[in-house]
């Protein structure tokens, strides 16, 4: 799970738990997603009671060093009861519904392949979509050492899910800035 900017010595708050117009980051996701489906899942490695009201499953990484956010996609993809995996970040909060069921019309299962979205040319990896048949690849990619959740997409043949660059439903809000000027939007 992200963490938010901070001079503490823990390194922040969990950025999903930032509030914006009185909800944390995650609850703004929730909202969205929580109706389209019964295996909603959610990586954090610490306040797991906090975001447990908002998922059906909690999930820690394996190992206790966290070394980022493909060590959850592995967990996720590991305890999926579904074929696929639709991956947001928790601090982008302007995700709409529009999005989510856009990238889940790239759900093929006579073909699976992993979609990834892409702004110009600068890829997304966090806003994914992966098939679990891959879990596989990405144990042995996690294995061999690798931590890039985009270079393990862009190994399988990964679909583009194009978004104009300046789009802000996949703004990222990483400063007390940002979030002054998303809560005056």
């Amino acid at each position: 799970m992200a963490r938010w900017w901070s001079g503490l010595p823990d390194g922040g708050q969990d950025k999903g738990l930032v509030l914006l117009h009185g909800k944390p980051f995650i609850a703004h996701l929730a909202e969205i997603v929580r109706p389209l489906t019964d295996d909603l899942l959610i990586s954090c490695n610490r306040n797991q009671p906090m975001y447990a009201p908002y998922c059906n499953q909690t999930l820690c990484d394996d190992t206790q060093d966290f070394p980022g956010p493909l060590a959850g996609i592995l967990k996720g993809l590991q305890t999926a009861r579904h074929p696929w995996l639709m991956v947001f970040p928790c601090d982008a909060p302007c995700i709409d519904l529009a999005l989510v069921q856009h990238i889940a019309t790239l759900i093929n299962d006579a073909k699976p392949r992993p979609a990834m979205i892409r702004q110009g040319t600068q890829w997304q990896p966090m806003f994914s979509l992966i098939p679990t048949a891959l879990l596989p690849a990405f144990e042995a990619a996690w294995q061999s050492g690798e931590r890039s959740l985009m270079t393990i997409l862009k190994q399988h043949d990964v679909i583009a899910i194009e978004c104009d660059e300046n789009d802000p439903r996949l703004q990222n809000v990483n400063t007390p800035q940002q979030l002054h000027i998303l809560h005056h939007n």
